[in-house]
């Protein structure tokens, strides 16, 4: 079974929506970074040295590559990447090797199998 890493920046208050529509898309889960700060194309605005942005979330999923592209574009219009600028980015990267997911595996094998 080959693997994507999905790594999704999103605004800290759509994290739970963000996440249970990516589980019902087939991710079996995520690590949560929490409080990132990023900067798009205009540069942060303040307030007496205080940055008005909200915080983000820095979601990593290790997913089955054939449900990749489904989470993804799931993950991007949860959180209206594409109708909304500057409310964060999702990408895929593969990976090459991983151990200690033999859990998701077992459990993704059936779902995989009924999808080809």
């Amino acid at each position: 079974m080959r693997f994507k890493l999905i790594i999704a920046l999103v605004d800290d208050d759509k994290t739970t929506e963000v996440m249970k529509a990516a589980r019902q898309a087939g991710a079996t889960g995520a690590t949560v970074i929490g409080h990132a700060r990023g900067e798009g194309i205009r540069p942060a605005k303040t307030f007496f040295g205080l940055s008005l942005e909200s915080q983000r979330d820095v979601l990593l999923m290790l997913v089955e590559q054939h449900l990749s592209r489904k989470i993804l574009e799931t993950i991007c219009n949860c959180a209206a990447f594409d109708s909304s600028s500057g409310s964060g980015i999702a990408f895929q990267i593969d990976v090459e090797d991983a151990v200690g997911v033999n859990h998701q595996i077992q459990s993704l094998t059936k779902l995989v199998e009924e999808k080809l």
